[in-house]
């Protein structure tokens, strides 16, 4: 997927807020969006490059979006609408093996009370499954986890995908690690212990788990790889 609006590099400063920070901008400090109300502390640390998208809109407060951040030398996207899209374009080119024979794919549909953010439908088979997207930012020592702050709401999905299961549909939930080099994925049970657990529950309940890594550039980012999940 490319990112189509202008992207610049800039210098992060400090983030008082989990949507907004300031940061260097030809010699200037400026106030930015942050488009992930995770924590991103391990990419977010004074003085590291960051990549800013400019947003041409008046009536924002800010005029660029703070998109991703060098961890060292790799490249790290935290903008948390990127993940959807780079699994909407993954399923309509097919790379996401498990998932070819579905030819129909819709955003954002319900099930009973519950919205997910995928229902795939095979129209030869007359199957449906239901996809549920977690963008993934945090990496230690080559490991991928998530979340890196605690999420009831992402444990509230998993165990509604499990009555998605129960009713004879297909489910999943797919682990878009916005990083690439990344071969392993668990869930971070020592920030969010009752998140690691509805995972092994929706799993093994059959509800499938998934994660890719992607390939990441400062003006584009795909799915690139299926990657080991620890559970």
């Amino acid at each position: 997927m490319l990112i189509s609006k202008k992207v610049v590099k800039a210098k992060f400063i400090r983030r008082p807020n989990r949507f907004k920070a300031y940061v260097y901008l030809n010699d200037e400090e400026i106030m930015v969006h942050v488009p992930n109300t995770g924590r991103c502390r391990e990419i977010l640390t004074l003085g590291t490059t960051v990549l800013l998208r400019e947003e041409n809109n008046p009536l924002r407060k800010t005029p660029y979006d703070l998109i991703a951040g060098y961890k060292g030398d790799v490249l790290i996207s935290i903008d948390s609408q990127v993940p959807n899209k780079v699994v909407e374009e993954a399923l309509k080119l097919k790379k996401v093996d498990n998932l070819k024979d579905f030819d129909l794919v819709e955003r954002e549909k319900t099930f009973g009370n519950s919205r997910f953010d995928f229902k795939l439908t095979d129209t030869r088979q007359n199957r449906e499954y239901y996809l549920e997207v977690k963008g993934v930012t945090l990496e230690r020592e080559g490991m991928a986890m998530f979340p890196d702050a605690p999420t009831e709401r992402g444990a509230k999905h998993l165990r509604e995908l499990v009555e998605v299961i129960k009713a004879g549909k297909g489910a999943g939930v797919l682990f878009v690690i916005q990083i690439d080099g990344i071969n392993h994925f668990r869930p971070n049970d020592e920030m969010d212990k009752d998140f690691g657990e509805a995972l092994r529950y929706a799993h093994q309940n059959g509800v499938d788990v998934y994660a890719y890594n992607c390939a990441v550039t400062e003006n584009s980012i795909t799915l690139k790889n299926e990657v080991q999940v620890i559970l």
